[in-house]
């Protein structure tokens, strides 16, 4: 006990002052910040860190599930991502034992209405993450339901694995040209490449981040229930959420026990989504592909794939798997990919995946059957007729759908849209009241930043001062990059939508189409040379830049800073006005042809035209 009590001396006098203030509506027992504390100290004296487990010296199976599907039902379905098993971060705390005993204090919670938590997240993928620690910050009490490795999709099967392996294939594509630049020993075969190399290091950076997110939201004291949520009505009680209460059943080595009810002023649902796998014709499909959580299972690199699908996870895959090395078809149901793209993007894209040696299957109307023969080798059969043979690995990224299914939505009086989506308003709110969504699981700009800005506008609406009492986050003009190869930045309206929303008589569109300096020295045909294309669409008198689109070498890393350029509502003029930075691909964007003799129109509050002077900060 002495040992204990000094525990948490150290932990009162290390903590940042916020979290020593007492929380509002925070209940008199010990907060979940040190209880949390106790335990995770415990756990590291005991051996035991990380996303690996260990007792006596040896390892234990690790049991981890995706962390936004697995997360929200205590039934465990074929859907459960095979990528997650892999390991993941300690537990926090025991549930029943540190948690509830907590939850129960009684005073302050009968003038609260007997809430457990101000604010009760049901996913630890990023958007929760982020309400949840914006939320603590405020003094809120705050507690995230996961059973799966934090971070959610991006960090485990999505963005940050896929950019890991981006980065190793654009490697791979430096080292085939560098002999255009005077360097020798790609075409003896001195240089190797090693799967099973990269797999692990990327897999153990994803667990390293596992852990700093685990910490975080330990130092923002947000309290970690592990295991699985649904919800639950009750009628006539001082329920939360208008009446909507979380059950989380805690699991124990696979065993569940029993769920134990939470009540919050507060609920979020930010459980995200998951790959969606048809069945084929004859059920084929699911049995012998893959989906694209699944890709991170790969333990070597495939001879022979193929890729099913037209989006962006499609092109990045099949991307990838090219650059490296594979024998890569990709299969489309219509003429082409990214269909949904402005048309400069995606016939640039479709013509230099072509011109890189991948085979591109169209207007097939995607996969009827595969045959697996006794080597394990694949014949993929296409709805169109068309045959593919002796092919290694097929991978279907051809959808995904929110993760919703064990939530017991309808119960809680939650409404759904097409696809299963939670419809929520403009403020994240959901049919029932005290009840927000956020996230893929909205189906609304299924971005990770997109969801990380929703979830702090939330909790800064919720819990912040009277100035945000009307925050809410903008899901207009979100800059998207697509890491295919070459890789896409795009933001705004396409060509094909502003024509229809403000008329072709009052929009004007800017292009631009080279061939990168990287490329100079090189002794090939120029129409050989990968292109770099440019776009600007403008709408109105003034010249409003409603849209800007651009594919090639460095279109990831150049459109952030013009993202901010559209947000603030920047013209033509303004682009013009901007001096070029050269020798770069980005400077086309501010030289386009003609240029500065279009209208004299800023979108600036202080006009950067004509010389003007730069604006001035207010000092008070």
């Amino acid at each position: 006990m002495a040992a204990r009590a000094l525990l948490i001396m150290l932990a009162v006098a290390s903590a940042p002052s916020f979290l020593r203030r007492p929380a509002r509506r925070l209940a008199p027992a010990a907060s979940p910040l040190f209880a949390s504390f106790l335990v995770e100290a415990s756990a590291d004296v005991g051996g035991s860190s990380g996303g690996s487990s260990s007792c006596n010296g040896k390892r234990r199976s690790r049991d981890f599930s995706a962390a936004a599907y697995a997360s929200i039902g205590g039934v465990q379905t074929r859907r459960v991502r095979p990528a997650f098993l892999r390991g993941g971060a300690q537990d926090t705390f025991n549930v029943d034992t540190v948690v509830r005993s907590n939850a129960t204090s009684t005073t302050e919670k009968e003038d609260e209405g007997e809430y457990d938590f101000d604010l009760l997240v049901i996913g630890g993928g990023s958007g929760g993450i982020a309400s949840a620690r914006r939320a603590a910050s405020y003094g809120a009490k705050v507690a995230v339901v996961e059973k799966g490795r934090l971070g959610g999709t991006c960090v485990n099967v999505g963005c940050v694995p896929k950019k890991v392996m981006y980065n190793a294939a654009s490697i791979s594509e430096t080292l085939h040209d560098m002999h255009n630049y005077g360097f020798s020993g790609y075409e003896t075969g001195a240089i190797g490449f090693d799967w099973g190399h990269i797999q692990r290091s990327r897999d153990a950076y994803v667990e390293r981040l596992n852990g700093i997110y685990d910490r975080n939201m330990l130092n923002a004291g947000v309290v970690r229930l592990r295991g699985s949520a649904s919800l639950e009505r009750v009628e006539g009680g001082n329920g939360s959420g208008g009446g909507v209460v979380v059950n989380v059943s805690p699991e124990d080595g696979g065993n569940a026990t029993q769920p134990t009810a939470y009540k919050a002023k507060h609920i979020l649902l930010a459980t995200g989504g998951y790959p969606t796998m048809p069945q084929g014709s004859d059920g084929s499909v699911a049995r012998h592909a893959i989906d694209s959580d699944g890709f991170f299972d790969l333990e070597s690199l495939p001879r022979k794939a193929v890729v099913v699908g037209a989006g962006y996870i499609a092109v990045e895959l099949a991307g990838i798997l090219q650059a490296l090395g594979s024998d890569t078809s990709l299969v489309v149901r219509k003429e082409r990919a990214l269909r949904n793209f402005d048309e400069l993007l995606s016939e640039t894209l479709d013509a230099e995946m072509q011109r890189q040696g991948m085979n591109i299957y169209r207007n097939t109307e995607g996969v009827d059957r595969i045959i697996e023969d006794e080597n394990g080798l694949k014949t993929v059969l296409l709805n169109n007729g068309e045959v593919i043979e002796q092919v290694d690995v097929v991978i279907v990224a051809a959808g995904r759908a929110p993760a919703v299914e064990s939530l017991n939505l309808a119960e809680a009086g939650i409404e759904q849209r097409g696809g299963g989506y939670i419809d929520v308003n403009e403020y994240c709110e959901t049919s029932a009241e005290g009840v927000s969504a956020v996230g893929d699981v909205t189906g609304r700009v299924e971005l990770t930043p997109m969801a990380i800005a929703a979830g702090r506008r939330l909790a800064d609406r919720l819990f912040g001062p009277p100035s945000f009492q009307n925050a809410k986050v903008s899901y207009d003009n979100v800059p998207t990059v697509v890491f295919s190869h070459p890789p896409i930045g795009t933001i705004g309206l396409t060509e094909q939508e502003a024509v229809e929303k403000y008329g072709s008589e009052n929009v004007r569109v800017y292009r631009s189409k080279f061939s990168n300096l990287y490329y100079g020295p090189w002794k090939v045909d120029p129409d050989d040379k990968p292109a770099t294309a440019m776009k600007l669409v403008c709408a109105g008198a003034n010249e409003l830049v409603v849209g800007l689109h651009v594919i090639g070498m460095g279109s990831d890393e150049m459109l952030q800073g013009f993202g901010v350029a559209i947000k603030m509502g920047a013209t033509k003029a303004d682009f013009d006005s901007c001096v070029a930075i050269h020798p770069t691909a980005s400077e086309e964007f501010v030289t386009m042809f003609p240029w500065g003799l279009g209208s004299e129109a800023s979108g600036a509050r202080v006009s950067p035209l004509n010389g003007a002077a730069p604006p001035e900060p207010k000092i008070d």
